[in-house]
């Protein structure tokens, strides 16, 4: 493969794949982070942090949901099983908006980093079925919660027909961060990297507050208004790369080859 060879339908400059995680700890348990200043004694239930985990699924994901929509972006929705059979009329709306729902484990708090591998394997086996179930499609893609995967984690997902995998992070901090520093990283790869992939990743139960809501707003804004930009689902992607047999873009091939 050489650079003059890789680009993205249509001749868009760059790709921007948004994703939305929607997250549901064990019961009784809290997201690590919420608005608490003050921990609560070992063995305490945060009631607190459950409910403020649950805005994502009752608030959140439905207005991330409409700002795509509002802009045309179809996005990847990546519900934790136990968050699809908690909301399932949010996920069949996502389809219906012609989002595309990828796996996200079973719980948030439960990582298969941790995991035997019959343990990890079976737990990716049951929350792609439970989501098959409510979605009534074959699930392409997976994001481990936390991002904490195991060595044996890829195998298992390719032997499931997984053809995308997530590992975008995102940004903790002040909303206006959050919003100059997705700016910022697309108009550099924009202006000086084309055939660029831009990753966006929210979380419903933060970033699905009018406050962070109102950056994103902002960030799809600034983004479509350029008329090169491919807003894509990481399927999308992953079956634009598959059908053209690139096995890897690397850097080093995309601009010194």
């Amino acid at each position: 493969m050489t650079k003059s060879n890789f680009e993205w339908p249509h001749g868009k400059r760059i790709a921007v794949m948004i994703t939305a995680l929607l997250e549901t700890w064990s019961e009784g348990r809290a997201a690590p982070y919420s608005i608490q200043t003050t921990s609560l004694k070992p063995g305490a239930v945060d009631y607190s942090g459950i409910a403020w985990g649950q805005y994502g699924g009752n608030e959140g994901i439905w207005r991330i949901m409409r700002l795509l929509d509002s802009f045309n972006a179809p996005g990847t929705i990546c519900p934790n099983a136990a968050s699809a059979r908690l909301y399932p009329d949010a996920i069949r709306q996502a389809i219906k908006s012609g989002h595309e729902i990828a796996g996200h484990g079973h719980f948030q708090d439960e990582l298969m980093v941790y995991m035997e591998a019959e343990q990890e394997r079976e737990l990716i086996r049951r929350s792609l079925g439970m989501l098959e179930d409510i979605t009534g499609q074959k699930t392409k893609g997976s994001c481990c919660p936390v991002l904490a995967f195991s060595q044996r984690t890829y195998d298992f997902l390719v032997q499931e027909k997984i053809v995308r995998r997530g590992e975008a992070k995102v940004l903790r901090g002040s909303p206006l961060d959050f919003f100059d520093v997705y700016r910022e990283t697309f108009d550099y790869l924009y202006e000086h990297e084309p055939m660029a992939m831009l990753p966006l990743a929210i979380h419903s139960h933060w970033g699905g507050r009018p406050l962070m809501a109102a950056m994103l707003q902002k960030i799809l804004a600034h983004v479509a208004g350029r008329s090169d930009v491919w807003f894509a689902r990481g399927s999308d992607i992953a079956d634009w790369v598959i059908v053209r047999g690139f096995d890897d873009a690397p850097y080093a091939q995309r601009f010194f080859v």
